[in-house]
């Protein structure tokens, strides 16, 4: 039911991509556009999917992979993300976004590969060292892989979509983000299941599947390799896909060259930057690095709430089980969701300005995460779930906590997606220009990673003494991103406001300086 459910979502944003077309596009041009950015889209979720595997394999492992051991790869893993994306945003933007994503799928996947089989390797005795040790170093080199897949992303997507057209994009791209948390999570989950050594009496598909393809009957380990070697294989496929399909720019599929008025429009036509004055370019914007602040608060947020909540069930029992169960499903749906109302409150109410539409998510978020704090801290008279009275306020809390706690985390969710996908989907591009989009992409997604690398560490030591500790390190971090998503509130590039006075008759956003 969930897969038919995530597919009405995805046949939905198709249908919404085709009917929105502000600057009148052939028909041609829309379903030429379509075939590219839709592989390029699946591939960047399934890097997704061989990402976020690492959580469900802490949860399937259980007590081989602590909470401290899995937080350090998880840390590990996002802070070499992080100083990765200082040397491939560069890269992709002389390279172009096919051969960074070519690089990043097929990288990924061969660092999935290997660290199927280490845990191969763990469960029949093989392993000769640390589990933990050598999954943070494959991890680490998969993330580093995983680095070329947003700045890829947001590179062909900036030659093909005008400046009126992106807000409809960062929707798309959060939906594409989305469906990787439903893929890693609920194809991971049922994979873990499916490979489990005990069974329910009628199989379910996944493990008749498995079965068929793996031999898993009669096995006296379960096959967890499985939940990173199948990923691997996706992300094989849909590379294949990308080298028959992709092109960078619309002059390469046959088009004239659109004029997408981000903040490359002002820059001379041979300008080409080596790679020290193409980073100072960006570094000494300081519109660029407001977005960098406001993504650092959007990885501490988005990961701290995906990497946990199941560990924080597991531990607690104070999960729900049908958010438990489907977390993919719920992280997704509600991720397509923020990121559409985040694109329309862009374009349509705010004349493509992106900053409000993540203040409004912030709010969200700081309602979210003080609920949630409430929740695990305060200890009602009468409480403790032996004494509470029938009836009570106590009571009531005891039995609505996790429910509370769950819609929290699903809507915590659906606001940090809204804010990732408008700033680094969306504003990095707008700022950067389609020239620098990948490098302006990477440095802002860098201050998401180190974000995400801050949260695996110190969430990992202080779920160790007390999980209320978990939403009240993430609770500051929804001011912050608030603060500083308001300062940039009027702001677009010159390009742009230019083009809505003299093609809209709108005089809107501040001037602002151009990248130089």
């Amino acid at each position: 039911m969930t897969l038919f459910l995530v597919s009405l979502a995805l046949t939905y944003i198709i249908t919404v991509y085709f009917l929105t077309n502000p600057l009148k596009h052939t028909r041609k041009f829309m379903w030429r556009r379509f075939m590219n950015w839709f592989p390029l889209g699946m591939t960047y979720s399934f890097l997704y999917m061989g990402r976020y595997n690492l959580t469900v394999a802490a949860v399937a492992l259980g007590a081989l992979m602590t909470k401290k051991e899995f937080g350090f790869i998880a840390s590990a893993g996002a802070t070499t993300y992080a100083i990765s994306l200082l040397f491939v945003g560069p890269l992709v933007d002389k390279l172009g976004g096919k051969r960074g994503m070519l690089l990043g799928a097929l990288g990924s996947a061969l660092m999935n590969f290997g660290m199927a089989g280490v845990i191969f390797m763990k469960l029949n005795g093989t392993l000769d060292v640390s589990m933990g040790v050598a999954l943070a170093i494959m991890y680490s080199i998969n993330m580093a892989f995983q680095s070329f897949g947003a700045v890829s992303t947001i590179k062909v997507k900036s030659y093909w979509f005008h400046v009126r057209e992106r807000g409809t994009f960062g929707a798309i791209f959060g939906t594409l983000i989305s469906l990787g948390v439903f893929f890693a999570f609920d194809w991971g989950r049922a994979i873990a299941d499916a490979v489990a050594l005990e069974q329910p009496a009628t199989p379910t598909t996944a493990r008749v599947i498995l079965n068929n393809l793996f031999a898993l009957d009669g096995r006296t380990v379960p096959a967890l390799w499985l939940i990173f070697a199948i990923p691997a294989g996706i992300m094989v496929i849909w590379a294949l896909i990308d080298v028959a399909l992709l092109k960078d720019t619309p002059d390469q599929a046959g088009f004239d060259p659109l004029d997408t008025h981000d903040a490359s429009s002002d820059d001379q036509p041979d300008r080409k930057d080596g790679y020290f004055q193409l980073i100072w370019r960006i570094l000494s914007n300081p519109i660029i690095l407001m977005i960098g602040v406001v993504e650092f608060t959007s990885g501490v947020l988005r990961d701290g709430i995906l990497n946990w909540y199941l560990l924080f069930n597991k531990e607690t029992k104070l999960g729900v089980d049908h958010i438990v169960v489907n977390w993919g499903f719920w992280g997704c749906v509600t991720g397509i969701a923020g990121g559409f109302a985040a694109g329309w409150i862009s374009d349509k109410l705010f004349q493509s300005r992106r900053a409000p539409s993540a203040a409004f998510m912030q709010i969200i978020m700081f309602a979210t995460t003080g609920i949630m704090i409430l929740c695990l801290t305060l200890e009602p008279v009468g409480a403790a779930a032996d004494a509470a009275a029938p009836g009570s306020f106590g009571a009531w809390l005891i039995a609505a906590r996790p429910l509370i706690i769950g819609i929290c985390a699903v809507t915590t969710m659906m606001a940090v997606i809204g804010v990732h996908s408008i700033m680094s989907g969306t504003a990095t591009a707008d700022f950067g220009g389609k020239k620098a989009a990948a490098t302006a992409t990477g440095i802002a997604d860098a201050f998401s990673k180190f974000g995400s690398a801050v949260q695996a560490f110190v969430v990992g030591i202080l779920a160790t003494q007390s999980w209320s500790y978990w939403p009240m390190f993430l609770f500051p971090f929804t001011i912050v991103g608030l603060i500083f998503a308001i300062r940039m509130w009027t702001l677009l590039p010159n390009a742009t406001r230019k083009y809505l006075a003299e093609v809209e008759g709108k005089h809107v956003g501040k001037h602002t300086p151009h990248v130089t």
